[in-house]
């Protein structure tokens, strides 16, 4: 009866909130029916619940390999990198630009700072392509130009975890700094004028004042971040490396993994075991990770 009462009084904005609620409902429930092909031999004539139930056996495809550990670490190590490097540059930036005395300057700064956000990875994919490319490339060019040897950069795995960083990092920081920076701007002034009475320099001021008031959005944005872990940016990664097989001991993640599985094998119950395990780890990892945030700061969690 309370709940009741409650959409009673309150009908309108209820209302307001059923658009997004069918939303979540069609796009983000009803497929979670899908997963039942991760236990089902899946034909395409007999439909989802007219396939043969088989248990376990699609995820034998890929626990029994070597694979199932290399895109595993790829994809945690990767979005490990990311999140670290990402967030940690961002709030580097929004420290920067929360210092420039020009209004016009900051704007201009943060216009070209947030611009990459808006770069298709496609095209993105062609700038690292005409940066890194065996024959003609910029980098190539520039070691010929002093006398060092062309290096063949999709022949040598070790280097595309930084490069792979690297573009994330200048992609997303701008982003992510734009945030640090609202953050930063809710500040009071007051605290920063009581610090300058008391001697504080402008580094000590952001050490001991602006970077503990802003560690809520830090941490909410890591847990986000650690939330999709073991999602790789497969439009990313994709684009970037795209079938370039020798990159695949450090490149290769959970998401290229199972649509490789997928397009070759044409196997769709074996590549929905791949993505099943992929959502449960995740569902594991923002679980722990936010019980560890709650321990450290209990208003910084998300449940």
């Amino acid at each position: 009866m309370a709940i009741a009462r409650e959409i009673a009084k309150n009908k309108y904005l209820y209302l307001l909130a059923v658009p997004g609620l069918l939303f979540l409902l069609v796009f983000a429930y009803v497929p979670m029916a899908g997963h039942l092909i991760a236990f089902k031999k899946y034909r395409l004539s007999d439909g989802l619940w007219g396939s043969k139930w088989v248990g376990f056996d699609n995820f034998k495809f890929f626990f029994m390999s070597s694979d199932w550990y290399t895109v595993t670490f790829n994809t945690i190590f990767l979005n490990g990198l990311f999140i670290v490097c990402g967030l940690g540059i961002a709030l580097i930036l929004a420290i920067f630009l929360n210092e420039i005395a020009s209004r016009l300057y900051k704007k201009i700064a943060q216009s070209f700072i947030f611009m990459p956000y808006f770069i298709s990875w496609l095209v993105v994919s062609m700038m690292v392509f005409a940066f890194l490319n065996t024959t003609d490339g910029i980098l190539n060019r520039t070691l010929a130009a002093n006398g060092l040897e062309p290096r063949n950069w999709y022949l040598m795995p070790g280097i595309w975890p930084a490069v792979l960083t690297i573009v994330y990092v200048w992609k997303f920081a701008g982003y992510y700094s734009i945030i640090f920076l609202a953050a930063i701007a809710g500040i009071s002034g007051e605290y920063y004028e009581s610090a300058r009475i008391d001697g504080a320099t402008r580094f000590q001021q952001i050490v001991h004042i602006t970077i503990p008031l802003i560690r809520n959005v830090l941490i909410v944005l890591a847990l986000l971040g650690v939330g999709r872990i073991f999602y790789g940016d497969f439009g990313m990664i994709y684009g970037i490396v795209g079938d370039t097989a020798p990159l695949y001991p450090t490149t290769d993640v959970i998401d290229t993994y199972s649509y490789r599985a997928l397009r070759q094998l044409g196997d769709f119950s074996k590549s929905s075991a791949v993505i099943l395990y992929q959502s449960v780890m995740g569902l594991v990892t923002i679980v722990i990770f936010n019980a560890v945030a709650k321990k450290i700061d209990p208003d910084s969690s998300l449940f």
